[in-house]
């Protein structure tokens, strides 16, 4: 055993794909315990930030000795924006959803119904009685709300001689004034820029890499799991069990995996796609190849030596496929395992663009970034940073992968050994 370690190890194909995923690894575990936000965190109001460092708008006014005003000036702006049926639709989203008492708000008071409507509605929060199309006229109503009260920048206000805030429309034309830098509590640097949702991408993509690697294991082990003991049984026990697996494998082959992948995600409720529930899935489509190669490995060592004394020998089938068959397809298991976490990474991604991936506000994974990238037009508006970053990710990860897995093949396999 401790021979063979020594020879992966002087592969040069494994020991180059070990040090790059090593490397994916290593940034990928530490980056998200330094950053100062979480992976999902909204960070920026803006919609695909190119990297940079930024200062917060409001708090560069406040370093000035300026003052902001937030809701009284807005209401003023909001009771222009909203007709009658947005009102409407307010007071039914809060009594019908969110407990309100019926009648407890007026369509004209329009400060009470700002107030319980930025407290209690979450744009996140999903309900099974509501209707997509629902959902996202309350979301857009919502994005024009904050966007009337923040309005194209910041209200600036300044207080009179009444000791009331007003309005100062001069100051915030007046772009010859500067501020220290140092004088402003929220700096933040955007490395890879942030995406749709004013997040940061650095951070959230190391995070779905994580995120991915743990699905692309789960549903790795258990397509290698059931197609390694399906492939056992069915290349040592032969007849009509072998028949009987091979018919099911064949079933398996003549669906297109990709396909059947589809069929299955698409019949789970989006709510209930978890990151374990799709790995799952994944795993349960992906096992007929590798228990077809398991069994012609099983085929060619049935009738070895050491299996036949241990057939004279009186031992049971478990222990002569477990003692003198599993320990020489060992080194095909863990090859096996290594493609089927890559391929595993590669479908989830596959069917994440489709919008049948993971759906979770929890965490993201690689699919899931390509997927926010497609539908908000990443590509169409020229945010690179929204796409290539992840499109890079999964293939350094899937070529680190294959790169081991082809360093393994060159050690183990004798038609390939060389020297």
């Amino acid at each position: 055993m401790i021979r063979q370690f020594k020879q992966v190890f002087r592969s040069p194909k494994f020991v180059t794909g070990f040090s790059i995923f090593t490397a994916i690894l290593i940034m990928s575990v530490l980056y998200p315990l330094i950053s100062s936000v979480s992976p999902l965190q909204s960070v920026s109001k803006q919609s695909f930030t190119p990297p940079g460092r930024y200062i917060n708008i409001q708090d560069t006014i406040q370093a000035r000795g300026r003052r902001t005003l937030e809701l009284d000036l807005a209401t003023g702006r909001i009771d222009n924006a909203l007709s009658e049926s947005d009102r409407e639709m307010m007071i039914s989203f809060l009594e019908v959803y969110k407990g309100v008492e019926p009648g407890l708000l007026e369509p004209d008071d329009t400060s009470a119904l700002l107030a319980y409507w930025l407290e209690l509605y979450d744009p996140d929060e999903r309900f099974d009685s509501m209707i997509r199309a629902e959902r996202t006229a309350f979301m857009r109503m919502n994005t024009r709300i904050l966007s009337v009260m923040h309005g194209e920048g910041i209200v600036i206000a300044r207080m009179n001689e009444d000791g009331v805030l007003e309005e100062d429309m001069d100051y915030a034309l007046d772009t010859r004034d500067f501020v220290n830098v140092n004088s402003i509590a929220n700096t933040f640097t955007f490395p890879l820029g942030s995406d749709n949702f004013g997040r940061d991408m650095l951070t959230q993509l190391f995070s779905a890499i994580l995120v991915s690697l743990r699905l692309g294991l789960i549903a790795g082990c258990i397509a290698t799991a059931i197609g390694l003991v399906l492939g056992l049984i069915s290349g040592y026990a032969g007849g009509i069990v072998d028949d009987a697996i091979m018919f099911l494998t064949n079933v398996f082959t003549v669906i297109p995996g990709f396909v059947l992948l589809v069929l299955i995600s698409y019949s789970i409720n989006q709510n209930m796609r978890s990151v374990g529930v799709v790995a799952v899935v994944i795993g349960v489509t992906a096992w007929p190849w590798t228990c077809r190669s398991v069994r012609s490995q099983v085929i060619s060592l049935r009738n070895r030596d050491h299996v036949n004394l241990s057939k004279l020998s009186g031992h049971s089938m478990p222990r002569i496929i477990l003692s003198d068959i599993l320990p020489y397809i060992a080194s095909y298991v863990i090859m096996a395992l290594i493609l089927q976490i890559s391929s595993a990474i590669l479908a989830e991604t596959q069917l994440s663009i489709l919008g049948l991936g993971t759906s979770t506000t929890e965490m993201a994974t690689l699919g899931l970034m390509m997927y926010w990238a497609q539908i908000f037009s990443a590509w169409q508006t020229g945010a690179w940073w929204a796409f290539l970053p992840v499109i890079f990710s999964i293939a350094g990860v899937t070529f680190s992968l294959h790169l081991m897995n082809t360093g393994l093949d060159q050690v183990f396999n004798p038609q390939l050994r060389e020297g």
